[in-house]
């Protein structure tokens, strides 16, 4: 079994970074709402708030995780320029995309998604960690900036499931790959 140092980043930053956000998410806003819901009358320890204080960071730090390696480690590579002449465009996931008018929309939207509107997700969620942490236990007696922070996870939720969903049917059309090759077994020779 083999696989390429760029597809190694590529599975850290959507299968590890992102995908730890996306169920991280789930526990999350289960537990805003327990808290702080209309009915949310939940007895708040000092080590539960501690706990989804420590959360809701450690969410904030996997967005942006996500978003820095797509944008500075992936993102370059997807937008290679092939040198003039190059039929094959197997390692340039941009202009393959581009090359096909069945498969143009991926890049023209789902990109476009990812480039803009992902950067949502750690904004989101930092605000929401920030709050947290400032207000702590205070937050219950703040409705809207209650209503905010579930809100901000929401939204931060969303995008980076929409981001996730496009750069899945990316990877499935135009993989980004080349480097370095990691074996990590060798099987038997016929």
């Amino acid at each position: 079994m083999e696989f390429t140092t760029r597809g190694l980043l590529t599975l850290l930053h959507g299968m590890g970074f992102g995908a730890l956000y996306l169920l991280a998410f789930s526990g999350a806003i289960v537990e805003l709402r327990r808290r702080y819901g209309n009915r949310g009358q939940a007895s708040v320890g000092p080590d539960d708030e501690k706990f989804l204080k420590i959360y809701l960071v450690t969410m904030a730090v996997l967005a942006w995780l996500t978003v820095l390696t797509g944008t500075y480690l992936i993102y370059p590579w997807y937008r290679a320029v092939p040198p003039v002449g190059v039929a094959n465009l197997a390692g340039f996931p941009q202009r393959l995309l581009q090359s096909n008018p069945a498969t143009s929309a991926w890049h023209s939207i789902g990109m476009e998604w990812k480039e803009h509107v992902g950067w949502l997700t750690p904004i989101a969620a930092t605000m929401a960690a920030a709050v947290s942490i400032k207000y702590g236990r205070d937050l219950r007696s703040h409705p809207q900036l209650r209503s905010a922070v579930l809100c901000f996870t929401v939204v931060a939720f969303l995008a980076a499931g929409i981001a996730g969903f496009f750069g899945a049917m990316l990877d499935k059309h135009a993989p980004v790959e080349g480097g370095a090759v990691i074996r990590l077994s060798q099987g038997e020779p016929r």
